[in-house]
């Protein structure tokens, strides 16, 4: 019974706190809650692209290792530190808004007010606990056992949904699309987790490239790439049917997109793979 109370609570601080938002508030009352929440997972799927780009970008400096140790030391100043802390509020509000979305399309869960509320609940505690880690700096967990039970939970998700969504009528594509983003739902919030309970392991590229290069960590991270990138570039694809009138137009923006997902996946792999 307290349990359900304080999480009532909860719900009611986030919405009454969005509510007073001018722009987010006006679109829920004309629109519902529904529409914003859309527009939102577009928007965190966007800025989790660029993510991707920068993340890319750093690891790619491990070849060379006073480059990648320089780098990290910006990282590590506490203002770079917080805005990593903010970068998980996208990170996780678009899993888990991506898991309510599978709920209502394959699972039939109709109850969406509650699922809203519970997805921006769970994204509140997410970012709190995370932001509670970073501060204590001082949490180790071993990274095999970590990502052996992580992607077990990541891969049953992606199994149950891949199972529910294969027998649609929907393109191979689309069924893609939702068994990689089960997969992401648990992956990609628990990879940010495992970088704050080890902050160690990312500081020195020694540390990186001696836990790189056990073989079920590089399964790990071939499995959260080609995840990531399909997913990613499959969600811009999708945006721009939505909103492009233009057959050339759509035509030339997913060529480009297809182009630009390639050069990600092969950037990441000869990361994983020659490091």
């Amino acid at each position: 019974m307290n349990t359900t109370c304080n999480t009532n609570r909860l719900e009611a601080l986030i919405m009454s706190g969005l509510a007073k938002i001018p722009v987010v508030s006006g679109y829920a009352k004309t629109h519902g809650w529904q529409y914003v929440l859309s527009w939102c997972h577009r928007i965190t799927g966007g800025i989790l692209v660029l993510y991707l780009w920068f993340h890319l970008y750093t690891l790619s400096s491990l070849h060379t290792p006073e480059v990648y140790n320089w780098k990290m030391g910006i990282m590590f100043m506490p203002v770079i530190v917080f805005f990593a802390w903010l970068s998980s509020i996208p990170v996780i509000f678009h899993a888990l808004n991506g898991g309510r979305l599978i709920l209502y399309e394959s699972f039939g869960s109709r109850q969406d007010e509650s699922v809203i509320r519970w997805t921006l609940s769970l994204s509140f505690v997410y970012v709190v606990i995370l932001g509670i880690l970073i501060v204590m700096e001082n949490q180790e967990v071993s990274a095999v056992f970590f990502w052996l039970v992580m992607m077990a939970l990541s891969l049953a998700a992606a199994c149950g949904v891949g199972a529910k969504v294969w027998r649609s009528p929907h393109t191979l594509f689309w069924k893609l699309q939702r068994t990689t983003g089960a997969f992401l739902l648990i992956a990609v919030p628990a990879h940010l987790l495992f970088s704050h309970l080890n902050p160690s392991v990312a500081m020195e590229a020694e540390t990186v490239i001696a836990r790189m290069d056990n073989w079920f960590i590089k399964i790990v991270d071939m499995l959260l790439a080609l995840s990531v990138i399909y997913h990613g570039g499959y969600g811009l694809f999708s945006i721009t049917e939505d909103y492009i009138a233009s057959q050339l137009t759509r035509v030339l923006i997913s060529g480009a997109i297809v182009v630009v997902s390639v050069v990600f996946l092969v950037v990441a792999l000869s990361i994983i793979f020659t490091i």
